[in-house]
């Protein structure tokens, strides 16, 4: 099977207070590089004209963008960290800057919710691919990867009909924060 593979680097910061690493709740940045795999949804012969699964300028054009200009040089929070009241009162103009997280901003949750938000990118410029792996290099000598359903690791959470959370809508958001101004 044929696969697409895309990589893109950004920079981010983030803050855990979950965890027991008591030097990550202090907000520390990283340069990331963000890897994902892409492949065939129908799988089949090349048609010996055309002979590609997809454009790769199709393929990759929205998630490029959103990437380089939604995700790189944002701060990624959990939508109860204490921070967000800051930004809301002190800087509210910078509230779009804020990528957020059901519970901590870990990798591991990123490589979650970068999937679905590829795969709603996917759907809704009807190409016939799905993201199969997003592998996140936090570190040089620190990578998550994850290859599989993100519903069945994403945290159960009550979503409203009308509008699922920004990871699974086609859009540019990093958060829901124009919801009365809170996270959902």
């Amino acid at each position: 099977m044929f696969n697409l593979i895309f990589t893109r680097r950004y920079s981010m910061a983030h803050r855990l207070l979950v965890g027991t690493e008591s030097k990550c709740a202090v907000p520390h940045g990283h340069n990331e590089q963000v890897i994902v795999r892409l492949e065939a949804t129908a799988p089949g012969r090349l048609d010996g004209a055309y002979n590609m699964v997809a454009s790769f300028a199709a393929a990759k054009a929205r998630w490029h963008r959103w990437i380089d200009d939604a995700v790189d040089h944002t701060l990624h929070l959990a939508e109860t960290d204490p921070l967000l009241d800051f930004f809301r009162d002190r800087e509210p103009t910078r509230l779009s800057r804020l990528l957020i997280t059901p519970g901590d901003p870990t990798t591991e949750m990123l490589a979650l919710c970068f999937m679905t938000k590829l795969d709603a990118f996917l759907e809704h410029d009807g190409l016939r691919l799905r993201c199969a792996e997003v592998r996140i290099e936090e570190t040089p000598t620190n990578t998550v990867a994850f290859a599989g359903n993100p519903a069945d690791f994403l945290p159960a959470r009550a979503e409203e009909a009308n509008r699922p959370p920004w990871w699974r809508r086609p859009d540019m958001s990093i958060n829901d924060l124009d919801r009365q101004g809170r996270a959902s």
